[in-house]
């Protein structure tokens, strides 16, 4: 009898394992495998893809690292086929198929699988009693304001996504154990049961502090998703920030409404126990703490409290000269031009100084962030013929403007340059055109195909360029 040797061989390569099979020889006794379980700590981007994709279950649902698991299928199918058919070559087993990248639109599913409902684990790991989670019969309540808080407080920290993961505060690292935690339930709820401490509401309805949501049936664990309103970015109301949890870490970022997929399966809610009002006795919050409010808020014929509040903060800034009279509820032209110095002392031009409030804007405001506005001619308010700002170095990355230049409807010199460099680095064939200073959607694409050649994937590979896609581009 004739034996053969196949030697099933183990390398992980960027993180994912891969199966190699080498036929030496056809006289050798027996089969020989080697193999390697890579470290449980390593962080390239091919093992924290399969540990988002397939996590180390607490119930032991899985056994240990894919790249081990795939190694154990190898050894099978050769012993199998070296038993059954001992005269012929093993054949090699299938690869398992990856799943899509979380942000890659061709998929039906988001890359974000969530776990089941489950109770607060404090810092300690201990579970909380299970109380409350039989039904949603407990509906705390909350501000708008503390719920953008919350949520804004994970973007923060760069919360790592995780199904069977709890962050220090108790809730599960997944994109409806984020909601729970904004809404501040007494539980980590799923998207099979969120709605339950919601009400239905039209698009038109939606306010910061709401969500949107996709529940699957189909495939409710590895297949439905939700995130958190946080406001329209165009008066079209085609685009609003969203807040969500999603790989490789919580995300506030420009979202076509209702989402990049599925789009028409996403649903509006507002949380039954939300409130416009304050907290509790004595935890009212300031006003420059007001999430913004949406666009259509503001411009020709608006009169609301935000606008008053918008002139205030303004004022507070340097814009006084701007205003003949106290700002009020009702839009002016002294409002415009005061936006309009804001936004150009940020070194904003065109379409990104155009007078009206976005969430940048508005988020600068609130937070104090970003210059204030210089003084100069009060008749005109602009400061077009100002010296230009100097040479920006954002994050330690010497000509870095930040991420306010690349944002939707942005118009400005940053994107020339950027785009420039692409086509000089040979990623500019979603052009068809050269590059202008409009961001537009050919200009994401290009980012993001760069962002994958660096091997980032997810959020990572978003198609904005942050610090190191800059580093990296201009080095």
């Amino acid at each position: 009898m004739r034996a053969w040797k196949t030697v099933a061989k183990m390398t992980v390569v960027h993180g994912r394992g891969e199966n190699e099979r080498e036929c030496e020889g056809n006289r050798m006794e027996s089969p020989v495998f080697e193999e390697i379980d890579p470290a449980d700590d390593c962080d390239c981007p091919g093992c924290a893809h399969w540990r988002r994709v397939l996590p180390h279950s607490r119930t032991g649902r899985f056994p240990g690292h894919p790249a081990a698991h795939r190694t154990a299928l190898v050894v099978a199918a050769v012993t199998s086929a070296a038993i059954a058919a001992p005269a012929a070559p093993a054949v090699a087993a299938p690869q398992p198929q990856r799943p899509a990248d979380p942000d890659v639109p061709a998929g039906d599913e988001p890359g974000t699988p969530q776990g089941r409902r489950a109770p607060l684990y404090g810092p300690g790991g201990q579970a909380a009693p299970l109380a409350g989670l039989a039904r949603p019969a407990r509906v705390p309540a909350i501000t708008r304001a503390d719920i953008v808080e919350r949520a804004r407080s994970w973007v923060t920290r760069k919360v790592p996504y995780g199904v069977a993961s709890y962050w220090s505060d108790g809730y599960r690292q997944d994109c409806s154990g984020y909601v729970s935690m904004a809404w501040r339930l007494p539980g980590n709820e799923w998207t099979g049961s969120l709605g339950k401490y919601a009400e239905r509401i039209t698009k038109d309805e939606l306010q910061p502090g709401d969500m949107l949501l996709f529940h699957n049936a189909a495939n409710p664990y590895g297949g439905s998703h939700v995130v958190l309103f946080g406001g329209w970015t165009n008066s079209a109301r085609s685009q609003y920030v969203a807040y969500e949890q999603t790989a490789p870490h919580t995300l506030r970022r420009a979202t076509p409404y209702a989402y990049w997929r599925n789009s028409a399966r996403y649903v509006p809610y507002r949380y039954k126990g939300v409130s416009d009002g304050a907290a509790g006795a004595g935890a009212s919050l300031p006003a420059v703490r007001t999430p913004f409010p949406g666009a259509a808020y503001f411009g020709p014929g608006a009169e609301n409290e935000y606008v008053a509040e918008l002139g205030r903060m303004l004022v507070a800034r340097g814009a006084g000269r701007f205003y003949p009279a106290p700002p009020g509820p009702r839009w002016t032209d002294a409002d415009r031009r005061a936006t309009r110095a804001f936004q150009e002392a940020q070194g904003w031009r065109g379409a990104a100084a155009d007078g009206l409030p976005g969430p940048l804007t508005w988020e600068l405001l609130v937070t104090g962030g970003g210059r204030e506005i210089p003084s100069g001619d009060s008749a005109s308010g602009s400061f077009a013929s100002s010296a230009p700002p100097p040479a920006p170095a954002s994050h330690g990355v010497p000509g870095y403007p930040g991420r306010a230049p690349f944002r939707p409807g942005a118009v400005n010199d940053h994107v020339t340059r950027l785009g420039r460099q692409l086509v000089k680095k040979g990623f500019g064939r979603y052009y068809a055109k050269g590059p202008g200073p409009r961001w537009s959607e050919a200009d994401r694409r290009n980012v993001e195909d760069f962002q994958r050649s660096q091997g980032w994937r997810g959020g990572a590979a978003d198609g904005y360029p942050g610090p190191e896609t800059w580093r990296r581009l201009f080095a």
